[in-house]
């Protein structure tokens, strides 16, 4: 069977040193092992927010030749590359924002360009300003023929139902730019920091707090033909979803303020990758979001990821048609 992975994450071996340039701010940049303040193996790098030690990669995070031998080694015959959360940028100042955002995308489209046949990229925008934000992903989608974008669970912590972001929207149904949107910033992330619980707890509630943001905000009753993927099998969102939906019955004047509609009625309207590490997790996502919405994701090449991707729908008693719609088919649909 083909099986595409909607779910990695890329970054440049040679990043500028922003925090030197610009003077502020946690952007990333690289120590690699050969460099004097790191001592490590040769195949790692030390990710730097700033000045302040981040987290240790190896090189199959920038390395394009690295990942297609895990590839095969996988059996994954596509990766849909999206750069790093961490590396959004959000904060910065937009002119900033904008400069790192096209250099981590021609660095994706560059990767593309050499592995046609591996490679499909999305790229990165500065949404703290909506006009450059659409003139970036225009450039995206025409320039460096990518077919979308990836986006964050929220930005600078205002939702993405906030009518700021509608031009965007609008913008990006015009465009037939599919959407990848990933969890970042969690919320209470300072008042959980101890057992790596921003990562178990956090990232599973920021994916729900953006498919309601979008649901209840009415952004796919305005925008109905974008194409919207969440990271993480849509985290908490179909574990609870009779609650969301109960909420919504019983207080009205609190959850249908800006769209009247049951937000049980929006699941097939999105896509979820795959990416739950628990077989009954994966049953109810059959349940809530049905097969045709549902793709391979794997999070590679972090260890929070599925190391096989795939694995598990892999595993489980489901028809030959309906693994290869997972694996593949409801991918290229979303992409397309």
């Amino acid at each position: 069977m083909k099986k595409i992975d909607i779910h990695t994450h890329i970054m440049p071996e040679k990043i500028p040193n922003w925090f030197e340039k610009f003077g502020y701010g946690d952007f990333i940049h690289l120590e690699h092992a050969h460099s004097s303040s790191l001592q490590g193996k040769p195949c790692c790098a030390k990710m730097m927010k700033g000045d302040k030690f981040f987290r240790e990669i190896e090189s199959n995070c920038w390395e394009p030749k690295d990942r297609i031998i895990d590839m095969s080694n996988t059996h994954v015959d596509i990766q849909v590359l999206s750069t790093i959360p961490v590396l959004f940028n959000y904060w910065a100042k937009p002119a900033h924002g904008l400069e790192t955002s096209r250099f981590f995308n021609d660095h994706i489209a560059t990767c593309v360009d050499l592995y046609p046949k591996q490679f499909i990229g999305l790229g990165t925008v500065p949404l703290q300003d909506i006009d450059i934000a659409i003139r970036e992903m225009e450039r995206v989608v025409t320039e460096l023929k990518m077919p979308g974008i990836e986006i964050g669970s929220n930005i600078n912590q205002r939702n993405l139902s906030d009518k700021y972001f509608f031009p965007f929207w609008e913008a990006a149904q015009q465009l037939n730019c599919s959407i990848f949107i990933h969890p970042w910033d969690m919320m209470g992330e300072n008042e959980m920091s101890k057992y790596w619980l921003p990562w178990l707890v956090g990232m599973p509630a920021e994916t729900s707090r953006a498919i309601c943001s979008i649901i209840f905000g009415g952004v796919l009753t305005h925008f109905p033909g974008l194409k919207i993927a969440f990271a993480h099998g849509g985290g908490s969102f179909p574990a609870t979803i009779g609650r969301i939906e109960h909420g919504f019955n019983v207080r009205p004047d609190l959850c249908a303020i800006d769209n009247p509609h049951n937000p049980r009625n929006y699941l097939g309207q999105f896509w979820v990758d795959s990416l739950v590490h628990d077989e009954n997790a994966f049953h109810l996502l059959q349940q809530t979001i049905g097969n045709e919405k549902i793709c391979c994701g794997s999070d590679y090449p972090f260890p929070l990821g599925e190391h096989i991707p795939g694995a598990l729908i892999e595993s489980l008693d489901l028809a030959d048609e309906v693994k290869q719609m997972m694996l593949f088919d409801n991918a290229m649909a979303w992409l397309a």
